[in-house]
């Protein structure tokens, strides 16, 4: 393993939710540049939602890698976006970016619709990424818009794009649902992330049992623990970003890279036919249970 990967992260902070990759010191490794592909997934057509930075970004130009043709979405983060756009045309392979709130059922619909059009009419994967995530000291302070919009984005979003999405996906597709060790474990900060992703292990273990007596489609998730990504920064004061990872068993953030071989895994019909309903935990070292 990589020296650089043990690094600390210096103090830092940005004022808005997403978060921007760009500004961030040092840059999270999501470009997969030691990557050797396999072609598991040549000749697939894929949507990641997220898609312009982190954990997404990497899980795009991996896919891209592996031989699928890739849709980006993301929020309003365009020159990340651009970035991953550049290296997924680098790795030989088409990408479009779209730019809007997965939080609006009329977004999904639309973005879906032009995603398809984009992939020629087909959608072999779907990874549904997108989340953000605000700190709250007090329970009892939590605001009502704050608990609805981190709801719209992490669970409902879920929701829209795969009901979309299905009507485009063809027997043998696979669907990918990022939730997170928070999900597990609690967090005293992040009720409200945490519940949300507690939500997205049902709902994949429950669309799992749905979609694959429909359709033959596989749905699995995917449980990160602490990874260095925009979201941090964007999220936790100068100290809390700095320290970000340190609590986990491996002593460090993970980057964005080391997840997204537990999507391609996923996503490749050749390695994981016989997993559907289930959750991969990159998490550094974490024992989950449940």
């Amino acid at each position: 393993m990589p020296d650089d990967k043990q690094t600390p992260q210096p103090p830092q902070k940005q004022g808005r939710q997403p978060g921007v990759e760009a500004e961030m010191m040092p840059q999270p490794k999501d470009r997969m540049e030691g990557w050797k592909p396999a072609n598991k997934l040549q000749g697939k057509r894929a949507v990641v939602t997220g898609g312009d930075s982190g954990i997404g970004r990497a899980v795009a130009i991996g896919f891209a890698k592996e031989g699928a043709d890739v849709v980006v979405l993301y929020k309003d983060e365009h020159q990340d976006a651009e970035e991953t756009k550049r290296h997924v045309e680098a790795a030989g392979r088409k990408c479009l970016a779209i730019a809007g709130d997965v939080g609006d059922p009329g977004f999904c619909a639309k973005a879906v619709e032009q995603a398809a059009r984009f992939l020629g009419g087909r959608i072999d994967i779907l990874v549904n990424n997108a989340a953000e995530q605000h700190v709250c000291e007090d329970f009892a302070e939590i605001p009502e818009a704050q608990v609805e919009r981190t709801f719209r984005t992490n669970i409902f979003g879920y929701f829209w794009m795969a009901k979309n999405a299905l009507k485009h996906m063809p027997e043998g597709g696979a669907i990918i649902n990022t939730t997170s060790v928070t999900a597990y474990q609690g967090n005293p900060q992040l009720i409200d992330y945490a519940s949300t992703k507690g939500a997205i292990v049902a709902f994949t273990r429950s669309l799992a049992k749905s979609l694959f007596e429909q359709k033959k489609i596989r749905v699995n998730g995917v449980a990160p623990g602490p990874i260095w990504t925009p979201l941090i920064p964007a999220s936790f004061d100068e100290e809390k970003t700095a320290q970000h990872g340190s609590s986990a068993p491996m002593q460090r953030p993970g980057q964005p890279d080391e997840c997204a071989p537990s999507y391609i895994f996923l996503a490749a019909e050749s390695d994981s036919s016989y997993i559907n309903g289930q959750v991969l935990h990159p998490n550094g070292g974490t024992v989950v249970n449940g």
